[in-house]
């Protein structure tokens, strides 16, 4: 079956080079996707936040497309492989991180699913569309799809700086080395080269990604700069720290100084990318896309808890909307009007398409449509904030327990949102643009609505073979 695969990817690439064999001569956009780690959707300046300074990212939403109800998988694997595939990850059975996905907890009420840990390498991938369309392919930061026979290389990049098996560094400070949780395992961040005492990882990995779009000279690209920022350890540079700290008041949602930082740096790095950009004068043909692979975390770390992602309820690794909901935002000029705001809810999928449309590659062939893509395109949407998209419902899955929830999965159609909880197969619904908190719950005074949803949230169960947990 993985031959039959792997053959079915190699005849797809070939047909998109077949009829694409003179892009990297056109005046094709670049593609720059950068991802920021557990960021939640209340982090940003542009997103309401009252402790944290983003003024880069809120100038990109000044000049592009800002979703309001963007959302990713609720841990970051999963997400990763989404965005790459533009396929669930129910259906690829990638529903948990890879670390999670190696070991098993038989102590539950409920036996998870298997999970696959590492990306398939007979899934097309984005990145392999894109360099059979003649672009060269950049992978900078977090990875986090597979052991060494599943890295970036092995999907479709020309290059990889820093992408590993691990979801997080030792620390953040140089070397980026040392002994990781309660495992003590030892942990690195390959391909940085020799440094010094104070560098930052968020910088060093920026300063790579700089090289590389300058080593471009005039060939199309595509960077997928995954950064490891904001997620734990939580390690902020010290004046900047320090700096947050002296900004604290009661009444701020936001209360996590060294979180502050972190965001800061992330912040001031997007911005070194975007003005590397407009210095090589290719900020109006170049695609940005600044998105989160999940919501906010709020466990407790070092003694704080991370962040909050109020008005939203619960956080990363749950269903709730404080799990799945993330910022993103799209710049695209000439395409993306500036400053405009889009609430058609979308999901991580969406990325695949969108970018081939507007790279304007087609994958094409005998064999494509054998190739079943869970997202749709954004780009009318990004045309057209206040457009549609011919889509009845967007799904999650997650069979799994974490700190913030129980196995469970839900269905959001229109402004309602329903989940059912594996364990005592209980419902709950919601109307999300009356109670975007989640607090009232409307199962049972709307129980028609609540039992049609479920009917469709267990159809899709069945259309991509999602797995579900077990009794022991």
């Amino acid at each position: 079956m993985n031959r039959v695969r792997t053959g079915l990817v190699s005849l797809v690439a070939a047909a998109i080079l077949s009829a694409s064999a003179v892009r990297a001569e056109s005046r094709s956009p670049n593609v720059v996707f950068i991802l920021a780690d557990d960021l939640g959707w209340a982090d940003l300046g542009c997103y309401g936040a009252d402790l944290h300074e983003t003024p880069c990212l809120d100038q990109l939403a000044r000049e592009g497309v800002r979703f309001t109800q963007a959302y990713a998988m609720p841990v970051c694997s999963p997400t990763r492989a989404a965005i790459l595939t533009g396929r669930h990850a129910a259906r690829l059975h990638m529903t948990l991180w890879r670390e999670g996905a190696l070991s098993r907890a038989d102590n539950q009420k409920l036996r998870p699913p298997p999970a696959v840990a590492d990306l398939p390498r007979e899934e097309l991938t984005l990145a392999e569309a894109l360099r059979a369309a003649g672009y060269l392919t950049f992978h900078v930061g977090k990875w986090h799809l597979g052991d060494a026979e599943h890295s970036p290389e092995t999907q479709g990049f020309d290059v990889n700086i820093g992408g590993t098996h691990w979801g997080a560094p030792a620390t953040y400070f140089y070397p980026f080395r040392g002994e990781f949780g309660q495992e003590r395992e030892f942990r690195y961040v390959p391909g940085l080269g020799l440094g010094k005492p104070g560098d930052y990882l968020t910088d060093r990995l920026t300063d790579e990604a700089l090289k590389l779009i300058e080593q471009a000279g005039e060939r199309p690209f595509f960077l997928s700069l995954w950064f490891h920022n904001p997620h734990t350890p939580i390690e902020g540079k010290t004046n900047l720290v320090e700096k947050y700290r002296a900004k604290l008041k009661p009444g701020l949602r936001h209360q996590n100084p060294a979180y502050a930082a972190m965001i800061e740096t992330l912040d001031a790095n997007v911005g070194r990318v975007l003005q590397k950009l407009r210095q090589r004068r290719l900020a109006n043909r170049t695609l940005v896309i600044f998105a989160s692979d999940n919501g906010g975390t709020i466990i407790q770390h070092r003694g704080r808890q991370v962040t909050d992602n109020s008005p939203l309820r619960s956080g990363k690794g749950s269903l709730y909307e404080g799990g799945i909901r993330v910022p993103l935002i799209v710049r695209l000029p000439g395409v993306t009007p500036r400053g405009r705001a889009c609430d058609e809810p979308v999901l991580c999928t969406d990325f695949f398409p969108t970018i081939l449309e507007l790279c304007s590659i087609q994958l094409t062939g005998p064999t494509a449509v054998r190739v079943p893509l869970d997202g749709q395109s954004l780009a009318p949407l990004l045309r057209d904030p206040k457009a549609h998209l011919n889509r009845d419902a967007l799904f999650f899955h997650y069979p799994h327990y974490y700190v913030t929830t129980t196995p469970v999965s839900a269905i959001r159609a229109g402004d309602w949102k329903l989940l059912e909880f594996f364990e005592d197969h209980r419902v709950e619904l919601y109307h999300l643009r009356d109670d975007v908190g989640e607090r009232r719950n409307l199962a049972a005074e709307q129980a028609e609505r609540a039992r049609q949803l479920r009917a469709r949230l267990h159809q899709w169960w069945d259309e991509v073979g999602a797995q579900l947990p077990s009794t022991p």
